[in-house]
This record gives structure tokens, C-alpha cells and sequence, in this order.
């Protein structure tokens, strides 16, 4: 009974982990995404939670004030109607792709995060996925490259709805004829500096790539930062907004960061790949091998012999020569043979199907026996094979090392000490493709000051996230954040839990109490007390002990039945009783309790 229980009990945790656990992590998830449609779900209602202060009054949200003339670019969004001004969405084509997929046609959008912290803090969003999408911006002032300003790039990304492949990057367009009309921006259009963040499945990178114009011909190539040694995860998955910073400074050094961390730093001359200047020396190209060159180190041994005895043909197995037919082996009988109980199909057609064959089946005479068919003699390993006999291997004399062509100076050899000085920047632009859409860009400044950077930022970006990381810094936030990025981890919680309250009901359902150990004290009988041989001896020990009154009323029906017996002395019955219980105490005398045995007459 109780291992029925036991398995009722663990049928029922099973059916609740898998039951309950994928609803509970749904719904946990769905406290964090929206719906196909765009609703928010749960985090959002339709009074959204607002920033508020200690004592719970709302805190006003102001957009920062500031100086423009600190700023090369600035824009923070909330002035709707000045910002769309300001910016110019692309009409072009991409020329390299199929014509229904080349246009730049995804939507842009401003308006607030999903996840309002203040009412009136706008951003500018791509509404779209799957598609090309290009919007850009003129500079307040083109930035120039000068010896004593640092270029300091600064914007805010909220992947709202998380990224699988995709960049959420910006581009500083090089001031030229080709940024005069924004409307054709695209792919192609010359940029001096690409930076931010990009995925796609387990590819991360943060993007800092800069276009250098060579010194000496004009042409220019694509200078790819190394990545940093930290993989950044967490910005394409929590959903929250991050600041990313970069900084080049006029002594060729750089920094990016990320909510104010350095990620990775170093310098323009030696963290990139191509690096900026050529090798002062290349290979020869007229320069060839010479036919008598001889790069092997080890050579076989001309000087060695197979042995005479070496047999390259020998097989690595031969039949044992000792082994012996069976007795009982049948040759003349095939292993298979034609199925007797086939029958050839209705709708065989010869013409079509060929002549009719029964399937084979294994031959039922053959498994009374030790076999059937050819009998072969089992093979054994050949203790003459050796394989295929080689040379050893010696040092090569003629070894002249790894051939390589000689050195001769670069043609186009130059060297750029000062990398920092770019081509001038006129516009920003953001040229995506993205297979996630809600993808909010704030706050994107320009300037030469990094303290103006720091400043602007500790007016939006970190009011922002300190708000949103005390209203996360709950336990129970923690859990559910927790559970969104990790489903299986319900899994596991419910088993954690329902196991104990398994075993707790497995208890109760299992009837009685253990008492065991009360039950050995008493007379009563134990399911691993075993039967006396002796039949009274049998009936005694296991009578149970009862009370005064039940042996009274007993020892009265005795009496009776004893009158009634005319072929017993009462006497007689006496002596035997009080010889029967007398051997009753010597029977029991080593027991702990001694057993009140009551008298019945012969």
C-alpha cells in the first residue's frame, strides 16, 4: 500500500514540474515582453509605474539644458518637432541585393520606452524588422581633427526586445559632397568612424572601426578594432538601456566604454588590424624557390635493408589450423532458405515484377545444430605478419631549412605617426539591419570634452538607471529577471519545492504512525514474531494482554463449562492448572515481563 503511495506521490511531482513549470515560466516571460501586436503586457498597464522620490511623489523629468556650443551634435528627442527636423530619413536603394529587399524602408519612430520611467522622455525607434533602414542627421558643426581636442562620441541603445542578429551602431559620415544629400544615404556612403554594439547568434562585437586615407596614393582601408577581451552579452538580452562611449584622443589612443566601464583601450598605431602603416619590407615577389632546395629534416635511411624473412603479403589473420569441424555441422544445408509459407501476391504481374521468389527465412534445421552451409575455420591473429616493412628515418644531410623569398624594401611603404587626424565629419547616421525591432536611441552627443560627456550623461543616462536599478533591486525582480533570461530554471525550482511536499504527503497517506518501537515493549503480537512449535505454548504467548474485568467475565464462563464436564475432578482440574501455570512461569522466565496465563480446565 505504502509503495502505491510513494508512486501516486511521485507521478503527481513529475506531472506538476512538467505542467505547472513552462506556465509559471511563461509567465514570468510574459511580465517582460510584449505581444505580437505591440501591447505591452503586465510591466506596462495603463497607468505606467513613474520615477518617484522617497516619499513617493512623482519626480518631473526635465530635458537636460545645455550649451550648444559645447556640442558639435546633441539631441535628446523629447522636442519632437525640433528633432524631426533635424533629421532626414533615407530614400535610397541598396545596388548590390534584389529590388524587393533594396529599398530603405524600414520605420522610424519617436516616442517613449516601453518601459516609461518618465512620461516625457522621448527616443528615436526602429519600428521594423527584417528590413533596411537609414536615417541621418547634419552635424551642429563639422569636427575637425585637431592636435589638442579629443573626439568624444556618446549614445544611449534599450534593445527592448533583445537581439539575435543585428546592430544597433552609428556612423559618423565624412564631411564631402557625398553627405550633402542625406536622403541618399546608404551602405556606400563614405563615414569616418562606425561604432556600437552588433550580433549576430554567438558573434558579438562593439564595433570601432575607423577609414584612413593613405598619405601617399589617397586610397583608403578600413581599420577594424581588435575586440575586447570581456564578451558583452548582457546589453542584447536585459532590456535595458546602455550608454556607450568612445574616445579618441589626438595621441592616437582610444577608449570605449559601456555605462561607464572601460571595455577596451589602446592605441590607433597597434590595436587594429590592417594595421595603419606597411611593413617596411616584403617578400620578393620575383624571388623562386631554387629546384635543388631540399627542406626535408628527416630522410629514410638509404642505407637499410628489409630482412629476408619479412613477408610484406602475410595477412594480419589466418584460419586456425587446429580447429575442427563440428560433428554436427551440415554442409549439405543452406543457412536460408525460401519461406514455405509465402504466397505469391494476387497482383504480381511477371511482365512487370519479373518471376516470383519467395523472401528467404533462416533454415529451422540448422538450429538444432551447431551450423549449416561451408564450414570455415575461425580466424586467429597471423604471428608472421609484420606489415609493410619501411626505412627507418635519419637526418636529412642535404636539409638547407624552410625555404623563404628575400626581403626588399615596400614600394608603398609610408608611415603615419598621427592616425588621430581623420577625414572631418558632417553628419551622424544610423544605417542598420536588424532581424529585432524596438530598438531606442537617445541622448547621441558630439563634442571634444569629455567632462561635457560625463555631464550630459549624469543628467539623463544615470538618473535613468538609477532609478530602474532600485526599482530592480528586489529580490522577488531579481528571481523573475532571473527566470525571463534562464526558463529552465523554473524547472528546477519546482522540483526543489514539490519534493519535500511530496515526501510530507507520502507521510500522511501512509497511515499510521512507526510503532515499531512502542509495539516490542508489549504482549501483543509483531508481524516478525515468529510461531512456537508448541500449540499452547503458541496460544499463550500470543494472546494479548487484556484487563481485570475481561478475565473475570472469562474465568465465570470457564466455571461453568467446567460443572457441566461429570468426567473431571475439580480437584484434578485445580492441581493441572496450577501445574500448568507454574510451567507457564518456568517457560516465560527469561522473558522481561512475566505473562498472567489464565486457567483452563483439561
Amino acid at each position: 500500500m505504502r509503495k502505491t503511495h510513494s508512486s501516486l506521490v511521485l507521478l503527481l511531482a513529475a506531472a506538476l514540474c512538467l505542467l505547472i513549470g513552462p506556465t509559471i515560466a511563461s509567465e514570468a516571460e510574459s511580465n517582460f515582453n510584449d505581444d505580437d501586436d505591440g501591447v505591452v503586457e503586465a510591466v506596462q498597464d495603463d497607468t505606467p509605474a513613474l520615477a518617484t522620490d522617497e516619499n513617493g511623489e512623482e519626480l518631473v523629468y526635465e530635458s537636460p539644458k545645455y550649451d550648444p556650443k559645447q556640442f558639435h551634435f546633441v539631441d535628446h528627442f523629447d522636442d519632437i518637432e525640433k528633432s524631426q527636423k533635424l533629421w532626414v530619413k533615407s530614400q535610397a536603394k541598396k545596388d548590390d541585393i534584389a529590388e524587393e529587399i533594396a529599398k530603405y524602408d524600414g520605420v522610424w519612430s519617436w516616442e517613449a520606452p516601453q518601459r516609461i520611467v518618465w512620461k516625457n522622455d522621448i527616443g528615436l525607434v526602429l519600428k521594423s524588422k527584417a528590413k533596411h533602414a537609414a536615417i541621418a542627421s547634419k552635424l551642429l558643426k563639422p569636427f575637425t581633427f585637431k592636435e589638442d581636442k579629443p573626439l568624444v562620441v556618446q549614445y544611449e541603445v534599450t534593445l527592448q526586445e533583445g537581439q539575435e542578429c543585428g546592430g544597433a551602431y552609428i556612423k559618423l559620415l565624412s564631411a564631402n559632397k557625398a553627405t550633402d544629400d542625406l536622403t541618399k544615404f546608404n551602405d556606400k556612403t563614405p563615414y569616418t568612424i562606425m561604432f556600437g554594439p552588433d550580433k549576430c547568434g554567438n558573434d558579438i562585437k562593439m564595433h570601432f572601426i575607423f577609414r584612413h586615407v593613405n598619405p601617399i596614393n589617397g586610397s583608403i582601408t578600413e581599420k577594424h578594432c581588435k575586440k575586447p577581451k570581456d564578451r558583452l552579452e548582457e546589453p542584447f538580452k536585459d532590456k535595458l538601456p546602455h550608454l556607450y562611449t568612445l574616445i579618441v584622443r589626438p595621441d592616437n589612443t582610444f577608449e570605449i566604454r559601456v555605462d561607464h566601464n572601460i571595455i577596451n583601450e589602446g592605441s590607433l598605431l597597434s590595436e587594429f588590424t590592417p594595421p595603419v602603416n606597411p611593413p617596411r619590407e616584403i617578400d620578393d615577389p620575383e624571388d623562386k624557390k631554387p629546384e635543388d632546395w631540399d627542406e626535408r629534416e628527416k630522410i629514410p635511411d638509404p642505407t637499410a635493408q628489409k630482412p629476408e624473412d619479412w613477408d610484406d603479403d602475410a595477412p594480419p589473420q589466418i584460419p586456425d589450423p587446429s580447429a575442427v569441424m563440428p560433428g554436427d555441422w551440415l554442409e549439405e544445408e543452406p543457412e536460408m532458405i525460401p519461406d514455405p509459407s509465402a504466397q505469391k501476391p494476387d497482383d504480381w504481374d511477371v511482365d512487370m515484377d519479373g518471376e516470383w521468389e519467395a523472401p528467404l527465412v533462416d533454415n529451422p534445421v540448422c538450429e538444432k545444430v551447431s551450423g549449416c552451409g561451408k564450414w570455415k575455420a575461425p580466424l586467429i591473429a597471423n604471428k608472421e605478419y609484420k606489415g609493410k616493412w619501411r626505412a627507418p628515418m635519419i637526418d636529412n644531410p642535404d636539409y638547407r631549412g624552410k625555404w623563404s623569398p628575400r626581403k626588399i624594401p615596400n614600394p608603398d611603404f609610408f608611415e603615419d605617426l598621427t592616425p588621430f587626424k581623420m577625414t572631418p565629419i558632417g553628419a551622424v547616421g544610423i544605417e542598420l539591419w536588424s532581424m529585432s525591432n524596438e530598438i531606442l536611441f537617445d541622448n547621441i552627443i558630439i563634442t571634444d570634452d569629455l567632462d561635457v560627456a560625463i555631464d550630459y550623461a549624469a543628467k539623463t543616462f544615470d538618473l535613468k538607471r538609477k532609478y530602474i536599478d532600485k526599482e530592480s533591486d528586489t529580490f522577488l525582480n531579481k528571481v523573475m529577471t532571473y527566470g525571463k533570461d534562464n526558463p529552465w530554471s523554473w524547472r528546477i525550482a519546482l522540483v526543489l519545492i514539490v519534493t519535500p511536499l511530496a515526501f510530507f504527503f507520502y507521510r500522511l497517506m501512509s497511515g499510521k504512525k512507526d510503532t515499531t518501537a512502542t509495539d516490542k515493549k508489549t504482549d501483543a503480537v509483531q508481524p516478525d514474531d515468529k510461531p512456537s512449535e508448541n500449540k499452547e505454548d503458541s496460544t499463550e504467548e500470543s494472546s494479548p494482554k487484556t484487563k481485570k474485568s475481561d478475565l473475570e467475565v472469562k474465568e465465570g464462563a470457564d466455571a461453568a463449562d467446567n460443572e457441566e464436564d461429570s468426567g473431571k475432578d475439580s480437584t484434578e482440574d485445580v492441581d493441572g492448572g496450577a501445574s500448568e501455570e507454574k510451567e507457564t512461569e518456568e517457560t516465560t522466565s527469561n522473558k522481561p515481563r512475566k505473562r498472567r496465563v489464565r486457567k483452563d480446565a483439561s
